[in-house]
């Protein structure tokens, strides 16, 4: 946590215009969709801005996302090498249709919000969308907000399209008011920005490098990891 929050305060407190004079040549890119390539507004100068007044600004930011966790576990293809002269052809068999969970939380200095695991009523597992997003923020999320000033805090998500429905900014925009750090939101979420969100960079993959170890054969068994080792989890 204390590596986070001194990462975040670098990136974006501590950002200056210093060194950007370095000349570079132009290179030409396939025009995008202006959607997923718009420049990051607001979120920059909004940080400067609140760390001059408030120096903890950042450690009053909800971080929010979801993660899948497929029981069959996951294998990172980046650590996972193998030194042979010849190649050895080894492949890692994975089922066709894996059975997988979809969790969701938000994370802040105070602690961790969730889990929540998206389901049906009858209890089945389901992917997100933006109506079952919806009602995890009315029936969940709001709710566990009753422990906290929300006042002091800020909202932030992704871009996702199930997170962005105008439903959904406006129940959020409701709750936060111009504290809502996202697409479509008061303040912009720079798309592709994971090294700034310490759910990407530190909390899923911890968890995942832990629930398997038991080699859990269940989705109720990986529930069960999932919720100890993030229950276990202190700021």
């Amino acid at each position: 946590m204390v590596n986070f929050y001194s990462h975040l305060h670098s990136r974006i407190g501590g950002w200056s215009p210093e060194g950007l004079s370095t000349p570079t040549n132009v290179q030409r890119t396939r025009c995008q969709d202006p959607c997923l390539e718009a420049p990051p507004t607001g979120l920059l100068p909004l940080a400067q801005n609140e760390i001059a007044v408030a120096p903890d600004f950042h450690k009053r930011i909800l971080f929010s996302d979801e993660a899948n966790f497929w029981l069959n576990g996951y294998v990172n293809k980046q650590n996972c090498r193998i030194w042979s002269e010849a190649n050895p052809q080894v492949y890692v068999e994975a089922p066709l249709h894996p059975e997988k969970l979809t969790v969701w939380c938000a994370l802040w200095a105070g602690g961790i919000i969730g889990s929540y695991f998206f389901k049906t009523h009858e209890g089945h597992n389901v992917t997100v969308n933006g109506d079952r997003y919806r009602a995890m923020i009315t029936n969940f999320f709001i709710p566990e907000l009753n422990n906290h000033d929300v006042q002091e805090l800020w909202f932030q998500q992704d871009g996702a399209i199930c997170h962005t429905a105008r439903a959904t900014i406006d129940l959020l925009k409701d709750t936060f008011g111009d504290r809502l750090i996202s697409r479509f939101g008061p303040v912009n979420w720079p798309p592709r920005s994971c090294d700034l969100t310490p759910l990407d960079y530190f909390l899923w993959g911890y968890v995942k490098s832990l629930v398997y170890a038991d080699k859990p054969q269940t989705l109720d068994h990986l529930e069960d990891n999932i919720r100890r080792v993030i229950a276990d989890i202190r700021p």
